[in-house]
């Protein structure tokens, strides 16, 4: 645990130092990033230290994560990194459906520019056969979708919808063409962006989250 967590700011150092909702950030950027995978035990003596926080300013951030739904707290065992269901994807989706189409479609801040500096990162990752690397693209790719918008509020609720779609991507971690497929489609849609075909693009990409859904779906089905 205390490797896994070298790299993150130590509270004392942080602007929000000691404070639940850093803690929660941390934990979910974490999570997001693909270094915390589904099943795995959140040891509070383990992560207290790590994180140069008290156990209960470390509990007041599991509460925050609780209601974002990417942890779970199992009596008598301890506290665990949600493993999400069908009933999760769904959610995902129609949130994901209703913000990225608009946000590509109307954002005042989008950058094609950003966007295609990840494309390149993901291409690296699939001409590696790195569903990591193709994983982390991916992530990246969405939240610019978002920051797009301009909107803090949004950009702070996708970052926590990522961290739930990481956890489901993690079922598809025998199915790496899941992975794949989705380099191009998402460099499909910056060719149309650049092109300035922000509409065609915005109706592209509700197309393929739903082919995305119902492709995750099927698999949690048959597992």
């Amino acid at each position: 645990m205390k490797s896994l967590f070298a790299s993150i700011p130590h509270g004392k150092g942080s602007t929000h130092a000691h404070t639940s909702s850093w803690v929660a950030e941390t934990l979910r950027r974490q999570i997001a990033q693909g270094q915390l995978h589904p099943g795995t035990k959140l040891s509070e003596q383990a992560l207290s230290q790590a994180l140069g926080v008290s156990r209960n300013t470390l509990r007041e951030g599991f509460t925050l994560l609780d209601s974002d739904l990417i942890i779970e707290r199992i009596p008598n065992r301890g506290v665990f990194v949600a493993s999400p269901g069908a009933e999760d994807v769904r959610e995902i989706y129609a949130v994901r459906r209703t913000i990225e189409p608009a946000a590509i479609a109307w954002g005042p801040q989008l950058n094609v520019a950003a966007l295609q500096e990840v494309i390149g990162e993901a291409r690296a990752g699939l001409a590696e056969g790195s569903v990591a690397r193709m994983a982390d693209a991916n992530q990246k790719f969405h939240e610019l979708v978002i920051r797009s918008s301009g909107s803090v509020l949004l950009t702070e609720l996708m970052v926590r919808v990522l961290a739930r779609m990481r956890l489901v991507f993690h079922a598809m971690s025998d199915a790496p063409d899941f992975h794949s497929h989705y380099v191009e489609r998402n460099a499909a849609l910056v060719d149309k962006l650049a092109a300035g075909l922000r509409l065609e693009a915005a109706e592209d990409l509700r197309h393929y989250l739903d082919v995305a859904e119902a492709e995750l779906l099927a698999h949690l089905a048959s597992s």
